[in-house]
């Protein structure tokens, strides 16, 4: 009998822990990892937030849910294994006003129900008593939410891959995929690689490889940009763990943070606003193909037409450090404008089904020989 071979399209978080567990599951497979980039973990991955998501937010029994929840215990023991690092230093979801109390009850229960450990409740008082600089009139304190280096971590997967007999292709851009009666054609400008069974991690162009395997053509991926500022040094006592808003469930995105990093920074943001391409983490790269594309999709269309009030401020934002300054100073009003420098872009690769609603959980396509992850949000990294 012939040894199995198995491709993964991806080299990012996902794509590397799916080789990394065929490795462990099935050691007689050989599992071959294509990325396009000269390293791994370069887009998602390589601009997240690096937050261990403890499962605050997710529907109890959702996919996002169950994996999160799972993935933070195996998170915690890899990491301890490979000294990488992982800091517990916490989360506050802070009620800035009485308006947002019932969404912020709403949290508290999700979190009991998917097993948060040690969440508390808080009024504006105890909630000083974690975050001295923050404000609001009530939180919801989650002690264990973490960070930790998922580029580090995609890293030791990899290593991980290789070191039980896989391979690792970086500078491998598919570019075509052909199913046939026995297995799969993989393509890349004039390179040819056959497998007998495919998974495609392709995270912001995971909608087009599925397409090329033959999947239905939504959800599309469209690109929106999350653009953030970073605290100056001598200002990051300011937050000492992770501060976020109450979600508005009325709009699709999470709004202004205060994110901790395991280098002792601390980024505030985001914003979200399309992106001019799938990789346009400057405000500067159009790429008008994908542009037009993300356009002319249905969903799109719908979800703009619903939230361009919020698109109009989101945009506005973009272009005004002071208007973000005062979305950050809901939170911890003693950040000022000589407190903040420009961080990186990230790019969130959000799925819409055609009638413009956001895909909110992972989905998951077979077609015969090949998997396809179509969409992989946050907790994405956490549960890997």
């Amino acid at each position: 009998m012939s040894t199995q071979r198995v491709g993964i399209v991806g080299g990012g978080i996902l794509g590397l822990a799916v080789a990394r567990r065929i490795t462990e599951q099935f050691p007689g497979i050989e599992v071959t990892v294509l990325e396009k980039e000269d390293r791994l973990a370069v887009h998602q991955t390589g601009h997240n937030s690096g937050v261990v998501h403890a499962g605050l937010y997710y529907p109890p029994g959702s996919l996002k849910a169950t994996l999160c929840r799972r993935g933070v215990a195996l998170l915690k023991e890899y990491t301890a294994a490979k000294g990488l690092p992982y800091q517990e230093c916490g989360k506050l979801v802070i009620a800035v006003d009485e308006s947002e109390r019932p969404a912020l009850e709403r949290i508290w229960e999700r979190a009991n129900a998917n097993g948060v450990p040690g969440i508390r409740r808080l009024d504006a008082a105890q909630l000083r008593e974690v975050e001295p600089h923050a404000t609001g009139v009530a939180a919801v304190h989650s002690p264990f939410t973490a960070i930790t280096d998922y580029v580090a971590v995609s890293n030791a997967y990899g290593e991980d891959v290789v070191k039980a007999g896989g391979t690792i292709e970086l500078g491998f851009a598919v570019d075509g995929i052909n199913q046939t009666g026995t297995g799969v054609q993989v393509r890349s400008g004039q390179r040819r690689l056959d497998f007998d069974r495919l998974v495609i991690c392709a995270g912001l162009q995971s909608d087009l490889v599925a397409r090329w395997a033959g999947d239905d053509a939504g959800p599309a991926i469209v690109p929106f940009r999350g653009e953030y500022f970073r605290l100056v040094s001598d200002r990051t006592y300011l937050c000492k763990g992770l501060i976020y808003p109450v979600p508005d469930p009325n709009y699709p995105f999470l709004g202004v943070h205060f994110t901790k990093r395991v280098d002792g920074s601390v980024d505030v943001g985001p914003n979200a606003v399309l992106a001019f391409a799938r990789e346009g983490y400057r405000r500067s790269t159009i790429r008008p193909r994908e542009l037009a594309a993300a356009l002319a999709w249905p969903g799109f269309r719908r979800l703009a037409a619903k939230h361009w009030r919020m698109g109009l401020e989101e945009m506005a934002g973009s272009l005004s450090k002071r208007l973000d300054l005062r979305r950050a100073q809901a939170y911890v009003p003693d950040v000022t404008v000589r407190d903040i420098v420009p961080a990186p872009a990230g790019i969130r690769a959000q799925a819409l089904d055609r009638d413009g609603s956001l895909v909110d959980d992972f989905r998951i396509s077979t077609l015969d020989r090949v998997t396809a992850v179509r969409n992989a949000p946050s907790p994405a990294a956490t549960s890997s």
